[in-house]
């Protein structure tokens, strides 16, 4: 199979993406099935679709606190997951779901689309090939203006800001310095005059060993923003945009070494449809992922420190750990994008941005 295609299974069934009653709408499921020509099915048919045998692998996008709820058992099936990020809510989740995968056998794989796109898997490289040097700090701002109608705006910690966007300069920041944090600070904030039941703006500043420092802002209080900057002893980049997508978003940096300036613009690429691609190339040829359930579990183990810190407002230590698997150039899908769809071609709208 030529890399960056993905094989169909011959049989592959449907799960309606939204189990909040005002979300459901059946009769769009109905249609976007007989346009693939496959069934529909509801949360409530997972049992019975896990035993049917028509099914490979399963996507599941469900709010964060579910992740274990519905993992678990297709795991335990024998099944193939592709499990979005962050992982789940606590480490005791994360571990669950972990012994449940090496229960069943199947691939586990965290969807850290950015793992297969080309302009963040060639950063990563750099930087572990030493082109900035010894890299000795990063910082990053990502947010935007949330709008409270989401579940996600009334759901608690766990489906706020910090595992919502928090995951993305944080996956980052671990991959490009190739290690991980040992200790980690936390500063929230409440917006006047905004009803999220959580603080919508966090301040987190991780240290790592080796000097290592590094900070992320995350926000669902303030205008669109998304950068990250990165120094070593040797040079420095900037990137923006760096962790959204879409049909015209392309990741760019600008690096600065021994001062001379040099941006790297890579084209769009279809970020979803490269990481489903990545994911079924591992199945197709019995490879385990890189963004495997270990990835996931570091991310988790940092969110939970993050959440101790803002309910304590202590520093938390985090035991030592070896640096995590590296994300290769060979993973890397350079889809082209595809449009995005319009309200109507879509099950249901749940309103994001304000």
């Amino acid at each position: 199979m030529p890399r960056g295609h993905v094989h169909p299974p011959a049989r592959q069934p449907s799960v309606e993406a939204c189990d909040d009653t005002r979300y459901r709408r059946p009769e769009k499921a109905r249609r976007l099935a007989a346009r693939y020509d496959i069934p529909a099915c509801h949360y409530d048919d997972l049992p019975t679709l896990l035993r049917s045998g028509h099914i490979d692998a399963v996507y599941l996008a469900t709010p964060n606190a579910l992740h274990r709820q519905y993992a678990v058992p297709v795991l335990e099936a024998g099944l193939h997951l592709l499990l979005e990020k962050p992982m789940a809510t606590s480490v005791a989740d994360c571990e669950a779901i972990l012994d449940a995968q090496k229960r069943g056998g199947g691939k586990l794989m965290i969807a850290y689309r950015l793992h297969c796109e080309p302009g963040t898997v060639e950063l990563i490289s750099r930087c572990r090939n030493g082109d900035f040097g010894h890299l000795m700090a990063f910082s990053s701002m990502f947010g935007q203006n949330f709008a409270e109608a989401n579940h996600r705006g009334h759901s608690g910690y766990w489906s706020g800001p910090v595992p919502d966007m928090g995951t993305y300069p944080l996956n980052a920041v671990r991959n490009l310095f190739a290690r991980e944090p040992v200790e980690v600070h936390a500063v929230g904030a409440k917006t006047p005059g905004r009803r999220f039941n959580f603080d919508d703006t966090v301040s987190v500043t991780l240290r790592f060993a080796e000097g290592r420092i590094a900070h992320f802002l995350v926000s669902y209080a303030c205008a669109p923003v998304e950068n990250f900057s990165l120094v070593g002893d040797r040079g420095s980049v900037t990137a923006g945009p760096c962790y959204m997508f879409g049909p015209n978003v392309g990741i760019t940096y600008t690096t600065s070494i021994n001062g001379r300036k040099q941006t790297h613009r890579h084209d769009p690429v279809e970020q979803f449809g490269g990481e489903i691609a990545y994911f079924s190339d591992c199945i197709l040829h019995d490879r385990d992922p890189e963004p495997d359930g270990e990835e996931g579990l570091r991310d988790v183990r940092v969110l939970a420190a993050v959440e101790r810190a803002l309910q304590t407002g202590q520093p938390q230590k985090l035991d030592p750990m070896p640096p995590a698997r590296m994300a290769l150039p060979d993973q890397v899908m350079t889809l082209p994008p595809v449009p995005e769809p319009t309200e109507g071609e879509m099950i249901g709208i749940i309103p994001q941005s304000a």
